[in-house]
């Protein structure tokens, strides 16, 4: 029998869900599906569970309000099916991205959040509607979807570059960005 959630729903539902978990397990469930550099406790279910824990609730808030936005239109376009691929794909490539990183800068800290997927799903959503105008909260400025997310992606790439805010993995954002483009590229593919 066929589910009546969306797979917005079902991914808010789930990392909702685990952030309770996580509240009342604490350090044992962190510890275990958090993402780790490569040995200092890496498995490989991590390349996947760490996007379902975070660091507080305004981390979960975020991540889940950024999901909703624009999940929700990219679903009503590409199907549940394809969102849940596009979001693991960016998750997994995202997962990747900080393991590299974290290889080369030799940090031992875990990664934790749903951010890859979600810089997924707004590349995704940049390709899709690449002209859906983009309200800015501080400042109020318009911009259109692509030209959003190209700035947000050169943010991210200039703040990982210069190392100022340590604790986000801005790295890990980009991956899930190019995760999403080589995964929408590969659907092109096909359809052609």
């Amino acid at each position: 029998m066929r589910s009546a959630w969306s797979g917005t729903q079902l991914l808010i539902l789930a990392n909702v869900t685990v952030f309770l978990l996580e509240l009342t397990a604490g350090t044992p469930l962190f510890s275990g599906f958090a993402l780790w550099p490569v040995g200092a406790g890496f498995m490989p279910w991590q390349l996947v569970s760490y996007a379902f824990l975070h660091g507080g609730i305004a981390h979960l808030a975020f991540n889940m309000f950024g999901l909703w936005m624009f999940g929700r239109e990219l679903e009503q376009l590409l199907g549940r099916r394809a969102l849940l691929e596009l979001y693991f794909a960016s998750v997994v490539s995202a997962g990747a991205m900080q393991l590299f990183v974290t290889s080369v800068s030799a940090s031992a800290y875990p990664t934790v959040g749903a951010s890859g997927g979600v810089f997924g799903i707004l590349l995704g959503y940049a390709i899709c509607f690449p002209r859906r105008i983009i309200m800015l909260l501080i400042p109020p400025i318009p911009l259109p979807a692509w030209l959003f997310v190209t700035l947000y992606a050169v943010v991210e790439l200039t703040l990982g570059l210069a190392g100022t805010q340590t604790g986000i993995a801005h790295f890990a954002h980009l991956g899930g960005m190019a995760g999403a483009f080589l995964i929408i590229r590969r659907w092109r593919r096909k359809r052609d």
